[in-house]
């Protein structure tokens, strides 16, 4: 029978909750600027650190615009691999409706399931690539774990835009959206599945001002 991961358990829910909540305190967000190009379009430059202002890799940056479409085209798969006994992305951000295909890369099984509520699944033990994918229908984090190796931890960020992209070892990021008033919102691993994004509304101009520094303050201050 598949077991939680040591996160999902009750003493590691009672000891763990703090800390995640505690690293999100820690996570500031900086808009670096809005630089208008085009008449239709402008790049966003946006860089996430933590409070002593370290980069932060792998956070998922979504810039939702009005009337973009908030699912994905029919049809859109996303790979989440297995190599060397981990998951290959570690994290993984789509858009709503997108099918994630788990193929298993190793000489050994996987047996890869996540309890997260925007997504619960199991895929027993398997090797090679599952002939159905999952699909993430509903925006948010699944954390995801393997029942044969308990290390095995990995994310799928699931996002209702199509603006988004993961930052970069330096912590950054570049989306190109339309000027108008938006919402930015950030997540990071450090939050999994019990911390929501942290949102903040956007405004990117057509012309003029196009340099824009914005500093979020961490979450909780």
């Amino acid at each position: 029978m598949p077991h939680p991961p040591a996160h999902r358990s009750p003493q590691a829910s009672a000891a763990g909750r703090t800390p995640r909540r505690e690293a999100w305190r820690a996570i500031g967000v900086v808009l670096v600027s809005a630089q208008a190009g085009l008449a239709l379009a402008a790049t966003v430059d946006v860089s996430v650190t933590d409070a002593s202002g370290s980069p932060l890799a792998d956070a998922v940056v979504a810039i939702e615009v009005k009337g973009a479409k908030t699912t994905a085209a029919p049809g859109t798969q996303a790979e989440m691999g297995q190599r060397s006994r981990s998951f290959v992305p570690s994290v993984l951000a789509v858009q709503t409706g997108t099918a994630v295909l788990f193929p298993n890369f190793d000489t050994v099984r996987h047996h890869v399931y996540s309890f997260s509520a925007i997504r619960a699944f199991e895929i027993k033990l398997y090797a090679g690539t599952p002939s159905v994918p999952v699909v993430f229908d509903k925006a948010g984090t699944a954390v995801l774990g393997c029942n044969i190796h308990d290390r095995m931890t990995a994310y799928v960020h699931v996002v209702n835009t199509p603006h988004f992209a993961k930052t970069s070892a330096t912590g950054s990021v570049h989306l190109d959206v339309p000027p108008g008033d938006h919402t930015l919102q950030v997540w990071h691993p450090s939050m999994a599945d019990a911390v929501e994004p942290k949102r903040v509304a956007l405004k990117v101009a057509a012309s003029g001002n196009p340099r824009t520094a914005i500093a979020l303050p961490p979450a909780g201050r």
